[in-house]
């Protein structure tokens, strides 16, 4: 099996991926059964400034060192449980040491599977204004739908004061289910979890619409490729090419 690299970039989303990758395993090949698996963190607080102030050229950097240390720990290709990271991987630089899957374009490929077509997007502030998911979904011909404003404050207040750090509230909770179901008053067939640490809040039982979590569907779309059962990905960063959406149709058809 090839050896899995997690490129982490903020904490309890990481560790969810990583759980569900090897209980994966263990489900498709018997306990303890599963692929290498090694997962780097470069603390996410030395990047924030960067975040705030849009310098994703020096995020990239940053995330590009960890993609190297993936690499020299064994990994044959990473993926990154953090939806807002994507903005900063698919800015232009030089090509990134291993290659990797991309959580928009494995959320986007499950929507179009299930039939979706208009999208309720959440996450952090960074990803609802961000034109990664835009171009996901759009290229499968696929609405997208951002909460308004002032929900959108209130989402990104929670996911870092709160998710990031490990903190669980119901008010919070409710908070998020009430947007979901305002959203789909609103005409919308599926949400997008796209923050990995939101499936800790929200799960398929509440929210009042299906659920595309992006942490659970990145790591079952790593343990395929981990199990051969996935072609090894060839994107290797920066704008979305033309042999990455030729890739994206062999595996949609």
């Amino acid at each position: 099996m090839r050896h899995a690299g997690i490129l982490a970039h903020s904490p309890d989303g990481s560790a969810l991926c990583y759980l569900e990758l090897i209980h994966l395993g263990h489900a498709r090949f018997g306990s303890y059964g599963h692929a290498d698996v090694t997962m780097d963190y470069i603390p996410l607080g030395r990047s924030m400034a960067a975040w705030e102030s849009g310098d994703y050229p020096s995020i990239r950097a940053t995330l590009a060192r960890s993609i190297e240390r993936l690499k020299a720990a064994g990994a044959d290709f990473f993926i990154c449980p953090d939806n807002t990271a994507h903005i900063a991987l698919e800015t232009d630089g030089p090509a990134f040491a291993l290659p990797g899957l991309n959580i928009a374009d494995v959320l986007a490929e499950e929507a179009r599977a299930k039939g979706y077509c208009r999208i309720a997007l959440l996450g952090t502030r960074f990803t609802m204004a961000g034109p990664v998911y835009p171009r996901a979904l759009a290229s499968r011909n696929i609405e997208l739908r951002v909460p308004r404003p002032d929900e959108r404050v209130k989402i990104d207040q929670i996911i870092f004061d709160e998710l990031c750090l490990g903190v669980i509230r119901e008010e919070s909770r409710r908070a998020y289910v009430d947007i979901i179901a305002r959203m789909k008053a609103e005409g919308c067939d599926a949400v997008a979890l796209a923050c990995t640490e939101i499936p800790l809040l929200v799960t398929p039982a509440l929210a009042p619409l299906p659920t595309l979590d992006s942490t659970r569907l990145l790591a079952k779309a790593g343990f395929e490729v981990t199990a051969g059962e996935r072609p090894q990905p060839t994107w290797r960063g920066g704008p979305l090419g033309e042999e990455t959406a030729n890739e994206r149709k062999l595996s949609e058809y």
